[in-house]
C-alpha cells in the first residue's frame, strides 16, 4: 500500500514495508530511464541489484555528482570515489534537476523537474504504464486508490529519496548506517526547504505539476450535510462577510 503522510513517508523503520516494495519496482525500471537513447548501459549495470552503481560506475556517478561539482573533473570523481570527499544529505544530486543542469546563479531552476524523477514518481504514485504516456482517468493507480489526487510535498521529497537511495551503492556496517542516515538528512533537507514560508512561490510553482488524470473520483463534489460541506460553507462565509465589509468600511 502506497502511503503519502509526510510521518510514513519519512526514512525510518515505520514506512519499511510501502518503501521496500516501491524499491523493489524502481529497481529494474529506472535503467530504463537512464540508458543512452538507442544504447546499452556500459559497462553493464544489474538490474536486480544495486551493487554495482554509486560513484564507482561512470553513469550513475555522474547523477549522483552533488551539483555545484564537476563530474568531468578527475580529482573531484576520484575523491567521491575513494570517500575522501563526503556527501552531506542537503547537497543535492544534479539528477534531481531539469536536464541536469545546475544554475548557480538560480537554484530553483530545474529543481525537482527532471525528467527522471517525473518517471519514478507515475511509476509509483499513477502506475507503471503511465510512465510513457499520459495517465487515463479510467485507470486508478494506486495514489488514486488511496486518496491522493494532487502532488504534495513530502511525495515528492519521498521519490527522490528512493532515486537517490536505488542509485547508490548499497554498503555494510559502518558505511551501511552512514548510508541510512545520509537518506534521512536528504529527505529532511528537502522537506525543510518546502516548509520554509520565504521558498512559498517556488514551492506552489512545483506542486502545480500535472502528474495525475483528471478523474471523476478526484473532482466529485463533497456530499451533501457531511462535516466537510458545513466546514467549507463556514469558511466562505465568513470570507464573503470579511470582503463585504472591506468593500463598504
Amino acid at each position: 500500500m502506497v502511503r503519502v503522510h509526510t510521518d510514513e513517508l519519512q526514512i525510518g523503520k515505520g514506512a519499511a514495508g510501502a518503501r521496500g516494495d516501491d524499491t523493489k519496482m524502481l529497481k529494474s525500471a529506472i535503467l530504463d530511464w537512464i540508458s543512452p537513447k538507442g544504447a546499452a548501459i556500459q559497462p553493464p549495470l544489474h538490474r536486480n541489484s544495486k551493487i554495482d552503481r554509486g560513484f564507482n560506475h561512470e553513469l550513475t556517478g555522474s547523477l549522483l555528482c552533488p551539483a555545484g561539482l564537476e563530474w568531468s573533473d578527475t580529482e573531484t570523481r576520484e575523491n567521491l570515489r575513494s570517500g575522501e570527499l563526503s556527501v552531506c544529505g542537503d547537497q543535492w544530486p544534479i539528477f534531481l534537476f531539469a536536464h541536469h543542469t545546475y544554475d548557480t546563479e538560480d537554484p530553483w531552476c530545474g529543481l525537482l523537474r527532471s525528467r527522471l524523477l517525473v518517471c519514478a514518481y507515475k511509476h509509483i504514485f499513477t502506475s507503471p504504464s503511465s510512465v510513457d504516456k499520459e495517465p487515463k482517468a479510467t485507470r486508478s493507480g494506486n495514489a488514486c486508490l488511496h486518496g491522493m489526487n494532487s502532488v504534495t510535498i513530502a511525495s515528492i521529497a519521498y521519490v527522490a529519496t528512493q532515486v537517490r537511495s536505488i542509485r547508490s551503492k548499497f554498503l555494510l556496517g559502518v558505511l551501511a548506517n552512514r548510508h541510512y542516515y545520509g537518506l534521512r538528512n536528504f529527505y529532511h533537507s528537502l522537506l525543510n526547504l518546502f516548509e520554509d514560508p520565504d521558498e512559498s512561490k517556488e514551492v506552489e510553482e512545483l506542486l502545480i505539476c500535472q502528474v495525475f488524470p483528471t478523474s471523476s473520483a478526484a473532482k466529485r463534489s463533497v456530499s451533501a450535510n457531511s462535516a466537510l460541506l458545513k466546514i467549507r460553507l463556514k469558511r466562505l462565509a465568513a470570507k464573503q462577510g470579511a470582503d463585504s465589509s472591506m468593500i463598504y468600511s
